[in-house]
């Protein structure tokens, strides 16, 4: 599975005007699942992401996780993330998962996430979505926990 996280200051998720998801400071996680990914590559990203020591501690330097924070968490699906950009100028998305198996583990990622973190919010997915953000820093991580 492939992630890009950004800490933020704020951010939301609205489709057609309507607000779907909302957090306060905390990490906005854009996610996809690949091919051959399965339940296990989503715990492990998960894990990464609630552990992953991006946001400032007393002295300032970057040594707590979102757990250590409080932080809420906003995770948006994004097929786009597995674009192959390789040849041409029209990036393929073969290596995504096919859409109802992104969709199936977008649902067990985020189902995890709740059992594991106590301000999870959402997108839609598949859906056409306006993401607003203040990114934090600028802070801005990509992670990839393959097979």
């Amino acid at each position: 599975m492939i992630s890009v996280l950004q800490r933020v200051r704020q951010a939301r998720v609205e489709i057609a005007g309507e607000v779907v998801g909302r957090i306060d400071a905390g990490l906005l996680a854009l996610v996809c699942a690949e091919q051959g990914d399965g339940e296990a590559q989503a715990d492990r990203l998960l894990a990464k992401m609630l552990k992953l020591r991006i946001f400032s501690d007393e002295a300032g330097k970057m040594n707590r996780s979102l757990q250590d924070v409080g932080g809420g968490l906003l995770i948006v699906s994004q097929f786009t993330l597995a674009a192959d950009t390789r040849g041409g100028n029209r990036p393929g998305f073969s290596q995504a998962a096919a859409p109802a198996e992104g969709e199936r583990l977008y649902d067990y990622f985020v189902a995890q996430a709740r059992a594991a973190h106590p301000v999870v919010a959402t997108g839609r997915f598949a859906a056409d979505m306006q993401v607003h953000l203040i990114n934090d820093g600028p802070v801005t991580i990509p992670l990839r926990i393959g097979p």
